[in-house]
C-alpha cells in the first residue's frame, strides 16, 4: 500500500465537561519527525502520544496540535497566600511612613497583587485522562492515515504511467544498439576499400574491429539491469505491503540513473544519446515522486 508523506487529520470530540481537539499534519522528511504542541497539563502524556503515533506513520516531519479545555470548576481551587499578603502590606505601610503620604491600602487592592490568590489545578486520574485524550488522537490519526493512502493512489498511478513511458524509451535503445554495429561495420568496410582501393577484405579483421566496437558500445546488460529495476519498482507499487517502502524505492531509483548515465557514457549515436538524455529525464521525475512516498 502506498502512502504519500503529505497527510492531514482532525478530530473533535466535545462533551458537557470538556473539549478535546487533535489536528495533524506532515510533509516529506527522510525520518519521523514529530513535533507536538498541546497544553502543559498534558505534557506528561508526550511519550504515550509519540508511542501511539508511531502505530499509524514511519516517515515524514508530523506537527501535532492538542487543545484542551475543561468546562468543570471543581477541578481548579482557589489558594490564598496569607504570608504574600502580608510582606506587600508591611511593605505598602513602610513606604507610607517614609514619604509620608497616606495609607490608603484596601483589601480589594491588595488582592490584586500577584500571588497573594492563586489558582491551583486539582490533581486529576492521570489514567482517566489518558483513556478520554487517547481516543480523539487515534481518530485524527487514522483519518491522517487515509489522506495518505489518498494520495499514495494518486503517485501510485503517476509513477506506473512514467515508468511505462521509461520502458518505450528503454525499447528503443534496445532497438538501435544492433543497427549501430551494422552501420559501424559498414563504414568500416567503405573506410578499409577506400584505403586500399581494392575489393578484397580481410573479413577477419573487419569481424575483430567490430567486436571491438561492439565491446564499448554494448549496452545488453545496462538495459537487462535497468528492466530489471524497473519492474522491481512496479512491484513494489502494487503491492499491499503496510510498511514503509520510500527508501527501497529511493535505492531504486539511483540504480536505474546508474544505468541511465553508463548507457548515456557508452552512447556513440545522436538516437541513443536522445534516447538516454530522455531516460534520465523521466529518471529523475520518479525520483522526485519517489520523495514523496513514506
Amino acid at each position: 500500500m502506498i502512502k504519500s508523506m503529505t497527510g492531514f487529520g482532525r478530530s473533535e470530540i466535545v462533551t458537557d465537561t470538556y473539549k478535546i481537539v487533535v489536528e495533524m499534519k506532515s510533509v516529506n522528511h527522510r525520518y519521523c519527525d514529530m513535533t507536538i504542541k498541546m497544553p502543559k497539563k498534558l505534557s506528561f502524556f508526550e511519550s504515550n502520544i509519540r508511542t501511539l503515533l508511531k502505530e499509524y506513520m514511519q516517515r515524514g516531519k508530523v506537527d501535532v496540535f492538542i487543545t484542551y479545555e475543561d468546562y468543570t470548576e471543581a477541578k481548579v481551587s482557589v489558594r490564598y497566600k496569607r504570608e504574600m499578603a502580608q510582606k506587600y502590606l508591611e511593605y505598602l505601610r513602610q513606604m507610607a511612613e517614609d514619604f509620608g503620604i497616606e495609607d490608603d491600602v484596601t483589601v480589594s487592592k491588595l488582592s490584586n497583587y500577584p500571588d497573594v490568590f492563586t489558582l491551583e489545578e486539582q490533581t486529576v486520574d492521570e489514567k482517566e485522562l489518558w483513556n478520554v485524550l487517547e481516543v480523539p488522537i487515534r481518530e485524527a490519526a487514522s483519518k491522517f492515515v487515509e489522506t495518505r493512502k489518498a494520495e499514495g493512489e494518486n503517485l501510485k498511478k503517476d509513477l506506473i504511467h512514467k515508468l511505462d513511458g521509461m520502458s518505450v524509451l528503454v525499447h528503443e535503445i534496445e532497438k538501435r544498439s544492433p543497427e549501430l554495429l551494422q552501420e559501424y561495420r559498414k563504414k568500416l568496410e567503405l573506410k578499409v576499400k577506400d584505403l586500399l582501393e581494392t575489393s578484397g577484405i580481410d573479413e577477419s579483421r573487419i569481424a575483430a574491429e567490430v567486436t571491438i566496437y561492439a565491446d564499448k558500445v554494448c549496452v545488453d546488460e545496462e538495459i537487462v539491469r535497468l528492466k530489471s529495476h524497473m519492474e522491481s519498482t512496479k512491484t513494489i507499487l502494487l503491492s499491499n505491503e503496510e510498511e514503509s517502502v520510500g527508501r527501497r524505492l529511493d535505492f531504486i531509483a539511483q540504480e536505474m540513473n546508474r544505468e541511465a548515465n553508463t548507457i548515456l557514457s557508452k552512447a556513440n549515436d545522436i538516437e541513443i544519446s536522445n534516447y538516454a538524455i530522455g531516460l534520465k529525464t523521466e529518471i529523475e521525475k520518479v525520483r522526485e515522486q519517489i520523495q514523496n512516498i513514506e
